[in-house]
């Protein structure tokens, strides 16, 4: 008979394995670069020098685990895998459950500055009536749910499990959210339990080419911007889509490594203007390098590429959060082609990661979303 409890979780890593990375850093072995770059070949020596500098000296991973470990956290077997997950609930007796699920390369780390008040509004200032339970789960090969032991996980078994750990919480009734690869994973859930999930809301949608007529210039450019981003992949997605085991290797021997493929993407699909705080960037690569989840994490890319990315239609009311600084924009007159939009928010601020980069804007539109579904 299958294990369908649900354990207490508690985050704690042996000094040995913090003693272990300080090693590392101060043994770095340092490439050379060329000068006058910048960016245009990858993460330059100066701010990969800074950020080890930073990391070694003066961040406290104890403080960052310690504030994790305030979050009530939980695991449960579900097909074979065991998921780890936050359940955080709200105060307010009507609150709604809502889903959240992080992408790559992220993390529960995501959300730490809107689960406050998410769930406790009252306490931020605003309306008890938007308060929402928060069900936060690691996907499974990604950090504290890796690694995982099989092949198979794709979007849709992922989904499976979500539905699965929202029945096994008892909620017959809530919303899902997303972005990345949350955005996909959301999009399931919404199709596998049409009769459970009140609204979808994203945060990264991707509208494929289509034969709409009468676009605007600002369309034109946004859809030409997806076709070259569907037509020629980004090297890490082409490298972890095929050769996923061989990258892992590299970045779970060297935690420098490992940073420096993490905050790349960091840097270059945000909002410089609201950068991520280093702290939050740095707890984020910790729990990649302690739970050595770099090729398991990775193994989404490979097993979606052979699955293929075609998703049942999800036709539950969706919400879309447009945050200018992302990866690509998508385009409403093609979204409106295949999904019931009922909601679409354009902002001046954000990028690939709203959660953490403007929190607030995406804390306001979730409410505004979500309101009419109470």
């Amino acid at each position: 008979m299958a294990d369908t409890n649900i354990r207490s979780f508690r985050i704690d890593f042996p000094q040995t394995e913090l003693d272990e990375l300080q090693d590392r850093l101060a043994r770095t072995r340092w490439p050379y670069e060329l000068s006058e770059v910048g960016w245009d070949y990858g993460v330059p020596l100066k701010y990969a020098q800074e950020m080890v500098e930073y990391w070694q000296h003066k961040y406290d991973w104890r403080k960052h685990e310690a504030e994790l470990n305030e979050l009530p956290q939980f695991t449960t077997t579900i097909d074979g895998a065991d998921v780890h997950f936050l359940h955080v609930r709200s105060p307010e007796p009507n609150a709604l459950p809502l889903l959240l699920t992080h992408g790559w390369p992220s993390s529960i780390v995501e959300f730490i500055d809107i689960i406050g008040p998410l769930t406790n509004p009252r306490a931020y200032g605003g309306d008890p009536d938007d308060a929402f339970h928060l069900v936060i789960p690691s996907i499974p090969g990604f950090t504290l749910s890796g690694p995982t032991r099989e092949t198979g996980w794709n979007v849709q078994r992922i989904a499976l499990a979500w539905a699965e750990l929202m029945k096994r919480l008892n909620y017959d009734r809530y919303g899902v959210q997303g972005g990345d690869w949350g955005s996909a994973i959301s999009r399931e859930v919404g199709a596998l339990e049409p009769d459970r999930v009140v609204g979808v809301h994203l945060n990264y949608l991707v509208t494929p080419p289509s034969n709409v007529s009468g676009l605007s210039e600002e369309e034109k450019v946004r859809l030409s911007r997806i076709e070259r981003y569907l037509a020629k992949p980004a090297g890490y997605m082409r490298i972890q889509s095929t050769q996923p085991q061989t990258l892992a290797y590299g970045l779970t021997d060297s935690p420098v490594g490992q940073l420096a493929w993490i905050a790349e993407k960091f840097y270059n699909w945000t909002d410089r203007e609201r950068p991520v705080a280093i702290d939050r960037l740095l707890t984020n690569v910790m729990l990649y390098w302690l739970t050595g989840t770099a090729s398991s994490s990775a193994w989404l890319y490979y097993e979606a590429a052979k699955s293929g990315r075609h998703l049942k239609p999800c036709n539950v009311p969706l919400g879309v959060a447009v945050f200018p600084h992302d990866l690509i924009l998508p385009v409403r007159r093609i979204a409106e082609l295949n999904y019931s939009i009922v909601h679409w928010t354009e902002f001046n601020h954000g990028g690939h990661l709203p959660a953490l980069e403007v929190p607030d804007l995406l804390i306001g539109d979730l409410r505004k979303f979500f309101r009419r579904f109470r």
